[in-house]
């Protein structure tokens, strides 16, 4: 491993000359910083950011926690923020949960033992108040930012959020404006307040237009593309006699989209389907799917200028962005009798 004395014995100059040089101290001139730096780099020079971190007393690291990967809607998020940290010269550590409270606190505690800078939470949600891993995280005091919303056990943290309530209104008044009166709901776990926000939605666009609500037109169906379509073949043995189907996300509206079109039903000619998310298979799907679009990147980007700011001890707070709704192909007026 190449040393700083090493290049300074080469270059001719002293240590600390090549240590301002590579800190880009301002009292050498550009030409010998810019000598240093070419040298250093021809000789394999990597500077020891664990040292540096010592000295500094920051990691340059910072971690986040997520459900999974292959969630398209953590992707874009992940990408946004991941990008605007490497222009500034953080790295991200990625841990996943996999939506099980046990295994989000040890990947917390194992990020805070790395000595992260700050911390990214899309939550596991539990009915709790409190959960003892984000109250650790409130008394140490650690930048955290929540990605999605909040709920009591972390309300102290700053969350960056879709409006849901207001896209998902948005997404039934669009049936009811094609005449639909009898929409179906396939909502998602209860526990996470996107899924009460999206289902209020719903509910809250059909007492504005005076249309009634059963509760044998709302489905538990999930967030995975196999819950859809299940929940579709109940929606089928049950037939509560929709003519339109809304789902609380875009794998539930593909899966359920895909049951009823091998089942012979037509999208939209004998069922109008809509979904939230635009997650990119949306588009391209068999029938391209009428569905919300979440700003993806901008709350990664707003995620990432949040945790600068706390990162600075500058206030801060949680932001609540708009989304918008994209009509394709899956809906339309209802069939007539």
């Amino acid at each position: 491993m190449v040393r700083l004395k090493e290049i300074a014995a080469t270059a001719g100059v002293s240590v600390m000359t090549v240590s301002k040089a590579l800190r880009d101290k301002p009292d050498l001139s550009a030409a010998t910083k810019e000598r240093i730096r070419k040298l250093a780099a021809e000789m394999g020079y990597l500077p020891d950011v664990s040292a540096q971190g010592l000295r500094s007393r920051t990691s340059r690291l910072l971690g986040l926690v997520i459900s999974a990967s292959t969630n398209p809607i953590n992707a874009r998020i992940v990408m946004a923020i991941e990008e605007r940290a490497h222009e500034l010269g953080y790295d991200l550590v990625i841990a996943h949960s996999l939506n099980r409270p046990e295994r989000e606190e040890a990947a917390l505690r194992r990020l805070i033992a790395r000595r992260v800078d700050g911390l990214f939470i899309s939550p596991v949600y539990r009915l709790g108040e409190t959960a003892g891993i984000y109250e650790e995280l409130g008394k140490r005091g650690i930048p955290t930012v929540v990605l999605g919303h909040s709920a009591p056990f972390c309300r102290q943290f700053p969350a960056i959020e879709t409006d849901d309530l207001a896209a998902s209104a948005a997404a039934t008044r669009h049936l009811l404006d094609l005449g639909h009166r009898r929409i179906a709901f396939f909502a998602g776990p209860m526990v996470a307040p996107w899924a009460r926000e999206r289902l209020e939605g719903y509910r809250r666009a059909h007492r504005d237009a005076d249309v009634p609500v059963t509760d044998q037109l709302i489905f538990n169906a999930g967030t995975t593309i196999e819950e859809g379509a299940a929940a579709a073949l109940q929606f089928m043995q049950e037939r509560p006699d929709a003519t339109a189907l809304q789902c609380a996300h875009d794998l539930v509206a593909i899966g359920a989209a895909d049951a009823l079109l091998n089942q012979g039903v037509r999208i939209p000619g004998d069922i109008s389907v809509v979904g939230f998310g635009n997650i990119l298979v949306s588009e391209y799907f068999r029938v391209p799917l009428t569905t919300v679009r979440q700003p993806k990147l901008r709350l990664g980007a707003m995620a990432m200028e949040t945790m600068l700011k706390l990162l600075k001890g500058e206030p801060t707070r949680s932001h609540r962005l708009p989304a918008e709704l994209v009509i394709r192909a899956s809906s339309g007026p209802p069939p007539s009798r």
